[in-house]
């Protein structure tokens, strides 16, 4: 029996072997089919053991039919069985409630009636078509396993009925009645085989045993076409959520729906912000690093709220830092007012945290934002095996510098005169002493000095 088990996990193995475990969204699919699939099936298999109860009833309005009655309770009680056991994976008490549905169905099927007194032999239970049955069982494999076992399913439910044939078949006898009949129908043998009540005929059980699991063989592939898409879908879910990890979820949405591939090189304006937590190395220096790579934690955390609350895309984090920009991979109206909202808000967040840190006796945070617009080269970059989407150029590698330059200036937010003509020339106008302005100031790597304004929301 241990052996039979065993054959039958083999065969219905789990299509998740055969998928990347690594995968949470794979594992997180097979998880919620299985468990969608299978209630479903103890629904469909609760309504279906009502149909045919109250059908019996009617067509054999006697006590005796409660004993089909009782059976189709434990149909219902093996059901819930399989609703508690349900899991991915190989799953040996599943294969044995599977192996007890049609144990018990074989039984309903072949052993005759307690309690309705007949004197019919036993061949004669192949005479009312119990074998279609088997089909519900097969129908509700299909909406609960995967198709592996709707294949071990069609192998099972064949070869138990064979064993129940087996078994009929060995306790055969001739019946007065087929004697009797063979006698009277003497000059028509083939006739006399097809009535005779105690022939088993072994060709029609044959018959039900192939078209049964050709039947089965035929769902299993509608069932692998439609766990095909289940990985498909996941796949997609999988690249949708590594989106979300760069871009906001607008710009994600928009994205999923942009038949346009990131991989596609091309220049256009963007807003690019650079920010960093002042002091860090002196304040790990000082700190258990436990509660460096918490405060780092938590600080990032936030950072990447604003981007993602202002229609930002995270480009990397840079150790205390991060890069983001505004306008990638689909350039916007409001690009760079984006990008100031979210410099600003990410002042305003620092300010309160710091004011929790100070009612915990932590040390304060402080951080210096730089912010610039202009045009950079953006496209995926990499080898074969590992690539990321990148924005490259000098507008990059100002917006770094200009981040520098808070530290100098002593300011929070320094912003360009590019970034700031840009946001006036979106229609927002920037005024009313929002930034103090700093003139002349030098930019390495520019042979221009150029104009910064500058902000602290803090004070």
């Amino acid at each position: 029996m241990s052996n039979w088990i065993q054959g039958f996990l083999a065969i219905m193995r789990s299509n998740e072997q055969v998928v990347d475990h690594s995968s949470p969204h794979t594992l997180a699919a097979l998880e919620r089919h299985k468990t969608q699939g299978i209630l479903l099936a103890f629904r469909a298999r609760v309504l279906a053991l009502i149909v045919i109860a109250v059908l019996l009833l009617v067509l054999n309005p006697r006590l005796d039919t409660f004993y089909y009655i009782f059976f189709a309770s434990l149909f219902v009680l093996n059901g819930w069985a399989q609703l508690r056991t349900a899991k991915v994976g190989r799953n040996r008490a599943e294969v044995l409630l599977l192996i007890l549905d049609f144990v018990l169905l074989t039984l309903v099927i072949l052993v005759p009636n307690p309690f309705h007194q007949t004197d019919w032999p036993l061949e004669m239970q192949y005479r009312f078509g119990g074998h279609t049955y088997f089909y519900i069982y097969l129908a509700l494999g299909t909406l609960a396993f995967s198709w592996r076992t709707v294949r071990g399913i069609g192998s099972m439910a064949a070869i138990v009925w064979l064993v129940g044939v087996a078994v009929i078949w060995l306790q055969s006898s001739d019946h007065p009645s087929s004697v009797l009949l063979r006698g009277a129908l003497a000059d028509f043998p083939l006739m006399a085989n097809i009535i005779d009540p105690s022939a088993l005929r072994f060709d029609l059980r044959i018959q039900e045993v192939v078209l049964f699991s050709t039947v089965a063989f035929i769902l299993s592939l509608m069932a692998k076409r439609f766990n095909d898409l289940l990985f498909e879908n996941a796949a997609v879910e999988r690249e949708r959520t590594n989106l979300a990890r760069y871009f906001s979820p607008n710009m994600v949405a928009e994205l999923s729906g942009n038949d346009e591939p990131l991989k596609q090189t091309k220049t256009q304006n963007v807003a690019v912000m650079f920010v960093d937590i002042v002091g860090f190395t002196s304040f790990a220096n000082k700190h258990d690093p436990q509660e460096v790579i918490e405060t780092l934690r938590a600080f990032q955390a936030m950072m990447e709220k604003c981007v993602f609350d202002n229609s930002g895309t995270l480009d990397k984090f840079l150790g205390d830092g991060l890069m983001a920009t505004f306008g990638t991979p689909i350039e916007g109206e409001n690009d760079a007012n984006n990008c100031y909202e979210c410099a600003k808000a990410m002042a305003a967040a620092v300010k309160d945290w710091n004011t929790r840190r100070a009612r915990e006796g932590k040390q304060e945070i402080q951080i210096g934002i730089g912010i610039h617009y202009g045009p950079c080269v953006m496209g995926d970059i990499g080898g074969e095996t590992r690539m990321e989407f990148a924005v490259i150029g000098d507008t990059v590698n100002i917006a770094s510098r200009v981040e520098a330059k808070t530290r100098e200036l002593g300011i929070e937010i320094a912003a360009t005169q590019s970034l700031v003509d840009r946001i006036e020339a979106e229609s927002v106008p920037v005024s009313g002493g929002t930034f103090q302005r700093f003139d002349d100031q030098s930019i390495r790597g520019l042979a221009k000095s150029i104009t910064i304004y500058g902000r602290n929301v803090l004070h």
